[in-house]
C-alpha cells in the first residue's frame, strides 16, 4: 500500500504548498481564460462532456462580442500574464479564429488554441501569422481506438498531420492530450514510443469524468486497478525522461502526488483560470456545470464577477459532504476539481478512493 500512503516529507510539502495555494486564491489574479467560441464541432466525441452537436443550435458568440471582454479586462492585469484559450465544440469551425487571434496579439495577449486536428494543420501557417503561442491537440492512441472514439475516419491523421506541423514550429508551447480509456490502455507504452517519434515532447493523459455523452459510454471508463497501473506507467515514464509526461488537473492522487505530474494537486478554476461560455457565461472552467456559473458576460461586466462572486470556489468548505466528510486528506484537495461535483454539491469521483480499491483489488 505504500503507493497510496503520504510520507512525511511529501506530507510536509503538501502543507507548504497548501499555503500557497490559499494566498493564490487571495489574490485570485486571472492567469487563463478560456473562451468557449463555439458548440459547433465537427466530429462526434463519445467523451464529450459538453456533448456538442456537429450543428448546434446555439449561435457562435460574435467576435466583437468577447473582445469587449477582452477589453474590459485589460486595464486590471498584465496581459502578457494572462494567457487566452480557444476552445469548443471545435474552435476551428469557425473562420474567424485568425482574425480575433490577431486582435489578441494587438492587445498583446498571448493566445492559444484546443483543437482535435481535423482543420489544424492547413489553418496552422495562418494561426501562426496570427500570433499563436500555445496549441493543444487531441489524439487518443492509434487509429483505429483514435477514430473510434472521435467518430470521424479521417481524425487519426488529420490530427497526426497537426502534430508533425507543430514539431516544425519553435515558437509555439503545444502538448498532445490523450484520453486513456479500456480501449487503449494496454496500447500506451507503444502509442508513447510512436509520439516520442513523431517529435511530441509534451503530453498529458486524463481519464473521463461521467458526464456528457461519457456517462453512457463503459468503455471509457478505466477500471480502479487500470487506474493504478496508469498511476505507475506515468511515473516510470517520468522516470526514464525520454518524454514529458504528466497526468491532466482533475484531481488529488494521494501518494502518487508529485509522481505523475510536475506540481501539487490543485483546481485553478476561479482562482486563477476563468472561462467565457458560448452563451456568455461566466464560469471557472469549460468542464464545470451550470449549476457553478457565477454570471454572463451579457448583463454582467467581467471583472465585477471576478473580484466579487466565485466564492464557491475560492471557499470549499461546502464540499466537505457525503465522502469527503470526515476525510483526514480534504485539507490538500478541498473536494476535487469543481468539474466534478453535481447539482447537489456531491462528488462525482475520488481519484484517492480510486486508487485505494484499485490497491486493495491487487492484493
Amino acid at each position: 500500500m505504500n503507493d497510496v500512503k503520504i510520507n512525511l516529507k511529501k506530507r510536509l510539502a503538501l502543507e507548504t504548498f497548501r499555503r500557497l495555494h490559499r494566498n493564490r486564491v487571495k489574490l485570485h489574479e486571472l492567469r487563463t481564460l478560456f473562451w468557449e467560441c463555439t458548440l459547433r464541432c465537427n466530429v462526434a466525441c463519445r467523451h464529450c462532456g459538453s456533448d456538442c452537436r456537429v450543428s448546434s443550435l446555439m449561435p457562435d458568440m460574435p467576435m466583437a462580442d468577447f473582445l469587449r471582454v477582452v477589453d474590459e479586462i485589460r486595464p486590471h492585469v498584465n496581459p502578457h500574464k494572462v494567457l487566452i484559450i480557444f476552445t469548443g465544440g471545435e474552435a476551428l469551425v469557425r473562420p474567424d479564429i485568425e482574425a480575433c487571434g490577431r486582435e489578441l496579439y494587438r492587445r498583446e495577449f498571448p493566445w492559444g488554441i484546443v483543437s482535435n486536428g481535423l482543420l489544424f494543420a492547413e489553418r496552422l501557417p495562418g494561426l501562426l501569422a496570427a500570433g499563436m503561442r500555445s496549441a493543444t491537440i487531441s489524439l487518443d492512441g492509434f487509429e483505429d481506438d483514435h477514430n473510434w472514439m472521435r467518430g470521424h475516419r479521417n481524425s487519426f491523421r488529420a490530427a497526426t498531420a497537426s502534430i508533425r506541423g507543430l514539431a516544425q514550429t519553435t515558437d509555439v508551447n503545444w502538448d498532445v492530450v490523450t484520453c486513456a480509456n479500456r480501449r487503449n490502455f494496454d496500447d500506451l507504452p507503444r502509442f508513447k514510443r510512436y509520439l516520442i517519434d513523431l517529435g511530441v515532447r509534451h503530453w498529458r493523459i486524463f481519464t473521463v469524468f461521467p458526464v456528457g455523452r461519457a456517462a453512457h459510454v463503459p468503455e471509457l471508463q478505466l477500471t480502479d486497478e487500470q487506474f493504478v497501473r496508469l498511476m505507475r506507467f506515468l511515473r516510470e515514464t517520468r522516470r526514464e525522461g525520454q518524454i514529458d509526461v504528466s497526468y491532466g488537473c482533475e484531481g488529488f492522487l494521494g501518494g502518487y502526488e508529485m509522481d505523475v505530474r510536475d506540481h501539487f494537486y490543485e483546481c485553478s478554476a476561479g482562482v486563477s483560470t476563468a472561462s467565457v461560455l458560448a452563451d456568455g457565461s461566466i464560469s471557472g472552467c469549460p468542464s464545470i456545470r451550470a449549476d457553478y456559473y457565477q454570471g454572463n458576460i451579457y448583463r454582467d461586466r467581467f471583472m465585477d464577477v471576478w473580484e466579487n462572486r466565485f466564492r464557491p470556489y475560492r471557499n470549499r468548505e461546502w464540499a466537505r459532504q457525503g465522502e469527503c466528510a470526515e476525510c483526514q486528506l480534504f485539507r490538500y484537495c478541498e473536494g476535487n476539481g469543481m468539474h466534478l461535483h453535481g447539482s447537489d454539491g456531491q462528488l462525482l469521483v475520488c481519484h484517492h478512493r480510486r486508487i485505494e480499491r484499485g490497491l486493495a483489488a491487487e492484493k
